[in-house]
């Protein structure tokens, strides 16, 4: 054990500065034996750090190698199972218990032992040591195996180290210059002893000659002494006289502290009635003024408003606690309420005589107003409310019920003025509506009685309310064009009058266009002025809204229970929101009868003339945009919006009516179609359509109306060719095309554009299948004979073999030719120009076109009999009897001569 001990320490610890002091051969219980040694070793260098190290055998040589190391600070017990007898096992408590069997009881309690005291000496740590024997715990160390194993006690441990470099080389010269060192140890023993004891000697000679000096310094040292105890008394009786000096001081200190407290409470006392004075004192002025202060003239509104605010601050000031207790506190809190509620008081008398004599005021030039078509502003009034808007701001946040009952005779009182205001106004207006129709009206005055007849149909058709066209001008123009017997005799008695019944139509409108726009004009800065002084005045933009002054519980949307569980950054634009909503309230019901006033001269409008729908909706649009711009959610904004609904409605029933019409239309089977009553109708209303909405911001609705329309008149045309009996179905779709393609090209409109190719496609369709069914087969004999050429051809009879067909051979071909001389054919023509004539109407001036079709169609059919001849009968000589030219001067010839 003692070689493997040096080994180990040689070959391990000491490359690790690690001096070896306790091994033990362990194997771990329980399985297969593998043999290792477990190390208590301690560092050379301080701190010492003392450590259990498990040693074992390398399986590749013959050497050991450290496995795994533990600190001795993570003991926490040492079991060695039993205390009495003989048991080589025993378990070590670190992170977990590990069990070992030692191959000697000997070594294991050797192990124990040195375990003990390296706790005892480096650690002093509390390790649990169970089943050991008492013993073994003891300070010294038994002799023999133990003592060589455990390596003495802990002296000796302490004092062991291994020589140095420099002791080696001194021993080594002191062995070579003894020559038998070596060959004769013990003689070198006795020489190094002898050397020793002389040394020894010379170090007691040494001691014996300082012993004087010695008692020299015992001498010093007892007077030392004396002079330390003098000192201590002379300091003891310095500490009795300081005594009753400390005393006197402490009372001197006691006395400071008391008269700094006294202090300290005087100025706190002294802040405190400071604050109440400056804070709670108001001045006898300010009192005055809310007492007897003159609520009429500028000075004493604005002495009012000084002192409210002053009354304000000192009942607002935060109070320290303990101030309400004091009696000159409640004192001046009870003086407080007291002015605040007198003056609101008489704040709330003022304002409600000033309320009541402004609207007297403004009453007495409503007639003024109204007879001029304007209403009548009520800047003068806002102005002189506004001087009490911080009076109102500072009752809203002092005397809620005051303010809102303000705020209510404010809206009920003000809406009764605006309601008279209005309802004159837009009286004015209908009968100026009215009389642009009375007027045209008084152009019929002097027709016979069948004009009247016709003038109360006109009536009846303005009254209709859109459902008939609601235009004068479209039902005219078709009866000046004779589209039908019933409105011909119309046509006829307006004819009479000084001015037409579209030029009427057009004045008419214009006006109607120029009073809507100037109803519009005087409401909205109307509304806005309004809008603008109740915030100002009622503060509803500043301050949050608690509960409204309106009570209008249907309409208000508010949620109290709740409040208290939104976030302050919520709650704020709530507020905010419910104020923008209270303005709302108080503007619906300050105007409730705008939108009841608007929508009724909308329909008066509308049934004056269908048509005003289109200068209502670019008005109203504009406006509605407009107001949109400056608060969208404003009470203007959507009341405009309200109404422009309204609009739109009646602009969809009026293109709905005109369909309707469309699909209803019926022709005379007498008379000859011509241009359709509602494609003319359709004209007027794009021409009139683009007019008014030239410059409007938004054209969606006239874009959609518009396709609807078109796809109506395109169909609606096709029915009525379908069931014309006296014009043909080509001439009807051909003229009708032609005008609405003429219509779409003139006003360019560009929703249109498809429609617009489709009808020229259909013209062109319809104008090339009149003029072949028209034409038909002027050379009627001679259009059979080659017929019958090209079917033998088509049967595979050679062309240059066809002559020698019986029935087609050059003296029948000779024989129909003789039979169409020239004379004939110019003849047939004339017929023919004669028959386009009665088909085709003036008013589209198609007949020369129609002409020319048919002359460019019948020499397409000369050259077509010409080269059959050429390519069937070569070398005949057979010709016509007329040349191109001479069809050329038929054409022209007939066309001059009618």
């Amino acid at each position: 054990m003692t070689a493997i001990k040096h080994a180990l320490q040689r070959d391990i610890f000491t490359p690790n500065d690690e001096r070896l002091l306790g091994i033990v051969n362990v194997c771990k219980a329980g399985k297969k034996k593998k043999n290792c040694f477990l190390c208590a070793t301690v560092t050379t260098e301080r701190p010492v750090q003392v450590k259990v190290v498990k040693v074992k055998k390398s399986d590749k040589g013959d050497f050991y190698k450290r496995q795994q190391t533990w600190e001795l600070r993570d003991l926490t017990e040492v079991d060695a199972k039993d205390a009495s007898k003989e048991n080589p096992e025993f378990d070590l408590h670190f992170e977990k218990v590990y069990r070992w069997v030692a191959s000697s009881t000997a070594e294991k309690n050797s192990f124990i032992s040195c375990i003990w005291k390296l706790n005892q000496r480096y650690l002093r740590k509390k390790v649990e040591f169970v089943n050991v024997s008492s013993q073994l715990l003891e300070e010294s160390v038994p002799s023999g195996e133990s003592q060589s194993v455990a390596g003495g006690d802990e002296d000796a441990l302490d004092d062991y180290q291994e020589l140095s470099t420099r002791e080696e080389q001194d021993i080594e010269g002191m062995m070579e210059m003894c020559e038998y060192a070596v060959s004769n140890a013990e003689a070198f023993a006795e020489q190094l002893s002898r050397e020793l004891q002389v040394l020894d000697g010379a170090n007691i000679q040494s001691i014996m000659a300082s012993e004087k000096q010695v008692n020299i310094l015992m001498q010093l040292l007892d007077e030392a002494l004396g002079e330390v105890d003098t000192i201590e008394g002379k300091l003891s009786s310095y500490e009795e006289m300081l005594q009753s000096v400390k005393e006197q001081m402490d009372q001197i200190s006691q006395s400071n502290r008391l008269i700094q407290i006294s202090n300290t409470n005087n100025v706190k006392l002294l802040d405190e009635i400071q604050f109440l004075v400056n804070y709670m004192d108001l001045s006898k002025g300010h009192i005055r003024a809310l007492q007897e202060g003159d609520l009429t003239s500028p000075k004493g509104i604005e002495a009012c408003i000084n002192a409210s605010e002053a009354l304000s601050q000192c009942m607002n000031v935060a109070l320290r606690p303990g101030h309400g207790k004091l009696m000159a506190v409640t004192q001046q809190q009870l003086l407080f309420a007291e002015l605040r509620d007198t003056f609101a008081r008489r704040l709330t008398n003022h304002l409600n005589n000033v309320f009541v004599h402004q609207g007297h005021d403004q009453s007495s030039t409503l007639s003024q107003h109204t007879a001029e078509m304007s209403l009548p502003k009520h800047s003068p009034l806002h102005r002189d409310l506004l001087r009490y808007s911080k009076l109102m701001e500072w009752l809203k946040n002092t005397h809620r019920e005051k303010y809102e009952g303000l705020s209510r005779t404010y809206v009920d009182y003000m809406s009764r003025l605006y309601e008279r205001e209005i309802k004159d106004f837009f009286e004015v207006a209908k009968i100026k509506m009215a009389g642009t129709t009375k007027e045209a009206k008084g152009k019929f005055a002097t027709l016979p009685r069948k004009e009247s007849a016709l003038k109360q149909e006109t009536e009846s058709l303005h009254g209709s309310s859109g459902k008939l066209t609601g235009s004068t001008s479209s039902l005219n123009k078709l009866t000046v064009q004779g589209a039908n017997s019933r409105r011909s005799q119309s046509s006829s008695l307006l004819d009479m009058g000084n001015m037409s019944a579209s030029d009427l139509d057009v004045a008419d409108r214009t006006k109607f266009d120029k009073i809507f726009e100037q109803v519009l004009s005087e409401l909205e800065p109307l509304c806005l002025a309004e809008q603008d002084f109740i915030s100002k005045f009622f503060k509803l933009q500043q301050h949050p809204t608690v509960t409204p002054p309106l009570a209008q519980p249907e309409t208000e949307d508010t949620d109290g229970g709740t409040q208290s569980r939104i976030p302050p950054q919520a709650e704020h634009r709530q507020s905010l929101s419910s104020e923008k909503d209270l303005v709302r309230l108080m503007m619906n019901k300050i105007f409730q009868s705008i939108e009841t006033e608007l929508n009724s001269l909308i329909a008066l409008g509308d049934k004056i003339d269908s048509f005003n729908s289109l200068y209502m909706l670019v008005k109203m649009s504009h406006h509605v945009w407009t107001a949109e711009n400056v608060d969208p959610a404003s009470y203007l904004s959507t009341t405009l919006g309200n109404v422009l609904v309204t609009v739109k409605r009646n602009f969809d029933k009026c293109i709905s009516g005109q369909i309707r019409q469309m699909e209803e239309v019926k022709i005379s089977k007498k008379s000859k179609v011509g241009i359709l009553l509602f494609v003319a109708g359709f004209e007027e209303f794009a021409e009139l359509a683009e007019t008014i909405f030239r410059v409007a911001e938004r054209r969606g609705d006239l874009d959609k109306a518009y396709v609807k329309l078109i796809r109506a008149v395109f169909m609606n045309v096709e029915k009525v060719a379908n069931e014309s009996q006296k014009t043909p179905r080509d001439v009807v779709m051909m003229e009708n095309f032609h005008h609405i393609f003429s219509t779409l090209s003139r006003l360019k409109i560009s929703c249109l554009e498809a429609e617009r190719r489709e009808a020229k496609h259909k013209y062109t369709d319809h104008l090339q299948s009149y003029v072949i069914n028209s034409l038909g087969q002027p050379l009627e004999k001679l259009n059979h004979f080659f017929e019958g050429v090209e079917a033998r051809v088509a049967q595979g009879v050679r062309e240059e073999e066809v002559s020698y067909q019986l029935a087609f051979n050059k003296q029948e071909l000779r024989k129909v030719i003789k039979e169409y001389p020239g004379k004939e054919v110019k003849k047939g023509l004339d017929n023919l120009y004669k028959k386009v004539d009665k088909h085709l109407c003036e008013e589209e001036s198609l007949l020369q076109v129609v002409w020319h079709s048919m002359q460019d169609e019948f020499i397409r059919q000369y050259k077509h009999f010409e080269d059959l001849i050429g390519r069937c009968y070569p070398g005949s000589g057979i010709t016509m009897e007329f040349t191109i030219g001479d069809m050329l001067e038929y054409f022209s010839s007939i066309a001059q001569s009618h």
